[in-house]
């Protein structure tokens, strides 16, 4: 009896917690989360062009080794080097993209504003 009134106990203490609200996250781990993801992207970017890489040596060297091999390296999937990582605000800085708010249609309603009848 004391064991299953100390489970019950215990399993709802388990999900008080498990049903807890995480604090709206600020403005600075906002901006940390995404510049976080855009560095994850150009690491994958990389990765992809470095296995380009080595299937097409992988290729080369079995044409090479091979004196019946009827394949040649893939013209049609070029390797793309990412280049160095450089991150999305600097990047919009050198190209002359302003953080700035879009314009709306012509005709479109302004925040708070009311449709005419």
């Amino acid at each position: 009896m004391k064991r299953s009134v100390f489970a019950v106990l215990a399993a709802l203490c388990v999900t008080g917690v498990a049903h807890a609200k995480l604090p709206v996250p600020t403005e600075e781990q906002q901006a940390a989360a995404a510049a976080a993801k855009d560095k994850a992207a150009w690491g994958d970017k990389v990765s992809t062009y470095k296995l380009c890489q080595a299937q097409d040596r992988v290729v080369a060297y079995y044409a090479k080794t091979n004196a019946n091999a009827k394949v040649t390296p893939s013209a049609t999937s070029a390797c793309v080097d990412p280049g160095p990582y450089q991150a999305k605000a600097q990047a919009q800085a050198e190209v002359g993209i302003a953080d700035s708010k879009p314009v709306p249609a012509a005709g479109a309603l302004q925040p708070g504003a009311m449709p005419k009848k």
